[in-house]
């Protein structure tokens, strides 16, 4: 395994293709394929020299047939599960003719026989993409196409399975294994692609190159042919089943940013900082030699503007990178390699958990805390890497959506309203603001509140105005709040957080939109009566709304700031501290009820909303909070 040099360099570590013999750290990587991995991808299809003849696989219009490939697949005669040496050494053989097949065939020839049945993944032009590049037989395009296509076909066999079931399981392997999948294409048909990405005890293609196991000499271009043919087979038996359910295929909408502003964050990289990339690569003990041309892949992608391409290719080198290092400054040179079917990769969850199995604390996150090189060219990246800040976790999200809601409800003073002169006074709306039992519980609640602010923040006098302005949000939301090791329970927490933010904003937005349309038709003098008079009550109670809506919000994010000593709590307190949180949830979804252009029920939403500031305050004054325990430990 690498050994670390002074100024943080590392040595390259071992591996070997021998079974059974030891990883020595002086030796070179040779392969981060275990023995038994390397014998099944690298080899166990080669050892038998048979053929087959193309047309008993495909016919001349691109169908597949699924018995002469089905017939292949090898069971044990103990318990009837698949036997995937004995069915990939089998198999071996007729992915070369399905290989031979392709290669003979001109783009158009492939296209007309098999694009049809390419539309079932939304992925056509993709798997065009891929016969091209199987074409052209470079290893990195062939390993990065396979990648492309096992992500492809798992997402639209995902799409398959929600035919039938309702949620689709995480893991491809369960996904494979799946009841629902072996209703519409068949059991036997399940079993084939379980020999190629969907079981640790087959090939695996999937994993061991989307972990950054395998470098790209070591897949075999023919099954990247075979399982090229297997998706059009695929869409073929998909297209009988929907015929005969009379059911229609669904793709579930991709996931977009919508505001790339927030990625654009480190500095642009010139033709210079690419070259000198290119350069480091070669000589850094980060990347091990076998890797490299991935490197370089990725690299001509980035500088050919295929963004996607260059993320594909560099997240398995990241983790392929990060595992040796993990594996050096624990001194666990083993876990460098693919493991074993019986146990676990080592992928990036175990690389950044605070402890290992044997509860010794994990070094690889204290040695990152370092920049580990000394090249100038890269220092601003270095910096942007330093100061970098989670967006996506859900503690960065939660803060952009309180301020985002905050943002909304303080711009509540600017919405027009009917001038006073034309209000009639009407019963019920004699309380002035000041009187309101919400206002004056909502300033309780805060002169409880402001002891747990940080010390710059403390104030005296005017709580309501400085305690729930947006600039003080901001300021607390700047708080830095770690994301590197969240247990379930801060999880919990944040996810019961966001859904009180999120029906918060929805409220507003009620509130915003009804406002506006009211005053409209006031103006207009199309309202009737009654809508009058509702109208005003509407005016009357969202100047307590709003000061008890920003209080909410203020709330969370002082949790938030205190949110890891929920680890503090015993479960009894931990589940009444959710209940109390789910209790609030439970208000502010009323309240979206309440204020929606259907209910208009404002007498009633201020009953609500004064029951909801009792169980603050009376919460709060069991000190049962998050900041109360924080400040609790701070003092013993």
């Amino acid at each position: 395994m690498a050994q670390l040099q002074p100024g943080g360099t590392a040595v390259a570590p071992p591996a070997t293709d021998a079974p059974g013999s030891a990883m020595s750290l002086a030796d070179p990587v040779t392969t981060c394929l275990s023995p038994a991995v390397h014998y099944m991808v690298c080899k166990l299809g080669f050892e038998i020299e048979d053929s087959h003849s193309v047309n008993s696989i495909v016919s001349e219009n691109g169908e597949v047939c699924w018995r002469t490939i089905i017939e292949l697949v090898h069971y044990r005669e103990s318990d009837q599960n698949v036997d995937y040496i004995k069915s990939v050494q089998l198999l071996g053989p007729l992915c070369e003719s399905v290989h031979l097949h392709l290669q003979s065939l001109t783009m158009e020839q492939f296209e007309v026989q098999y694009s049809l049945w390419f539309q079932w993944t939304n992925c056509t032009e993709l798997l065009l993409e891929v016969f091209a590049a199987l074409d052209s037989m470079e290893a990195t395009a062939i390993a990065l196409s396979l990648m492309k296509l096992t992500s492809c076909l798992e997402r639209a066999l995902g799409d398959v399975f929600l035919l039938i079931g309702k949620d689709c399981p995480f893991l491809l392997r369960d996904l494979l294994a799946s009841q629902e999948l072996a209703a519409v294409f068949g059991q036997s048909v399940m079993n084939v692609l379980r020999v190629f990405i969907g079981s640790p005890y087959g090939l695996n293609l999937r994993n061991i190159l989307w972990h950054g196991f395998a470098s790209p000499q070591e897949i075999p271009a023919k099954y990247c042919s075979m399982l090229l043919i297997l998706t059009a087979g695929l869409g073929q038996l998909l297209k009988i089943y929907l015929l005969q359910t009379e059911t229609i295929l669904v793709h579930r909408p991709y996931i977009a940013f919508t505001n790339l502003k927030e990625l654009d964050i480190f500095p642009d990289i010139n033709h210079e900082a690419l070259s000198l990339t290119e350069e480091l690569a070669k000589i850094s003990s980060f990347v091990l030699k076998t890797m490299l041309p991935f490197w370089v892949a990725a690299l001509t992608a980035f500088r050919q503007h295929r963004y996607a391409d260059c993320v594909i290719l560099l997240l398995p080198q990241l983790e392929t990178g990060l595992r040796l290092l993990f594996a050096t400054v624990n001194k666990c040179p083993n876990r460098l390699l693919t493991a074993e079917s019986s146990s676990l990769y080592t992928t990036f969850d175990e690389m950044l958990t605070k402890q290992l199995n044997d509860k010794e604390i994990n070094q690889l996150p204290l040695i990152l805390g370092e920049p580990s090189m000394e090249h100038t060219a890269i220092k601003p990246l270095i910096i942007c890497a330093n100061c970098y800040r989670s967006r996506f976790h859900p503690i960065a999200r939660l803060k952009k959506q309180v301020l985002k809601c905050m943002k909304s409800i303080s711009s509540w003073p600017e919405l027009p309203i009917v001038p006073e002169e034309q209000i009639q006074e009407i019963p019920g709306l004699e309380r002035s603001a000041e009187t309101s039992p919400c206002i004056s519980m909502t300033t309780e609640i805060l002169s409880q509140l402001q002891h747990h602010l940080p010390q710059n923040c403390y104030i005296l006098d005017d709580l309501m105005n400085n305690l729930l302005s947006e600039k003080l949000l901001v300021e607390l939301c700047s708080t830095h709040i770690c994301t590197l090791y969240c247990p379930r329970s801060v999880l919990e927490i944040l996810v019961v957080f966001r859904k009180i933010s999120t029906q918060c904003h929805q409220v507003s937005d009620q509130v915003i939109a009804s406002t506006e349309m009211r005053y409209t038709q006031w103006i207009n003098k199309i309202l009737r009566s009654r809508q009058r008079h509702n109208y005003l009550r509407m005016l009357h109670s969202i100047k307590f709304l709003s000061p008890v809506l920003r209080l909410i919000l203020m709330l969370i994010i002082l949790e938030l700031i205190n949110i890891h000593t929920i680890c503090e709590k015993n479960p009894c307190d931990y589940q009444q501290y959710i209940k109390f949180l789910k209790s609030i949830l439970q208000y502010t979804e009323n309240l979206v009820t309440y204020t929606s252009p259907e209910k208009n029920k404002w007498d009633e939403s201020m009953e609500l909303t004064h029951k909801a500031l009792i169980k603050i305050r009376t919460f709060s004054e069991r000190k049962l909070t998050l900041m109360q325990l924080a400040t609790q430990v701070k003092l013993s």
